[in-house]
């Protein structure tokens, strides 16, 4: 790749063991995602790799979704420790938000977006920082995907089979190897995996 190493694009998602990122119901069916998300081991999988980020990259759902919850988190005395670090942290990192209908960002250190995801991931390769991760945002992943954008891959894999909904991977994603770097198992029966591309 020709951009800027120092700046790795992480794509951080959880999936179902048969590849879907919702339900049959569409984009609000992840109530099977919960049990898996609130275990340790994807706390303390979402602590560790956000915390080389310095930018956050979300779609318009994601971002009134994640606003309308973590910011109470961070300041929440009685909140898992696991939790509170990470709502601070998305409370003060850059939050670069993909919309078409959002006319504003009130979120703290919150922007919207001008440019399509592979344009910004390029520009932002192009400044100093750390790294830049897509926080379940499965169009913007997509859109990465297709143009080789990713440098890390961060799966939540759920023990459910869903048997509808919508798919992360769909055809038409160019070809390309990835190695496996950590596996960590949940108290769920969930595995959150890190995988790196290949560049051999």
């Amino acid at each position: 790749m020709t951009q800027n190493e120092a700046r790795k694009v992480v794509a951080n998602i959880a999936l179902s063991l048969d590849g879907r990122i919702n339900g049959r119901g569409g984009d609000y069916d992840m109530g099977w995602i919960v049990p898996h998300a609130v275990s340790g081991a994807a706390r303390d999988h979402m602590v560790a790799v956000t915390g080389s980020a310095t930018t956050a990259l979300l779609g318009r759902k994601n971002y009134e979704g994640f606003g309308g919850f973590w910011p109470t988190v961070a300041g929440d005395e009685n909140a898992d420790p696991r939790d509170r670090a990470f709502a601070q942290w998305l409370d003060g990192v850059e939050k670069v938000v993909f919309s078409t209908t959002l006319t504003e960002a009130p979120w703290s250190n919150s922007r919207i977006a001008d440019a399509d995801p592979v344009a910004e991931v390029k520009r932002l390769r192009e400044q100093e920082g750390g790294d830049i991760i897509v926080l379940a945002s499965s169009s913007v992943i997509r859109a990465l995907l297709a143009a080789g954008e990713v440098d890390r891959l961060s799966v939540t894999l759920c023990p459910e089979l869903v048997g509808g909904g919508a798919r992360l991977f769909e055809d038409g994603i160019p070809a390309a190897s990835w190695s496996l770097t950590t596996t960590t198992p949940g108290e769920s029966g969930a595995l959150c995996l890190r995988y790196d591309r290949s560049t051999g």
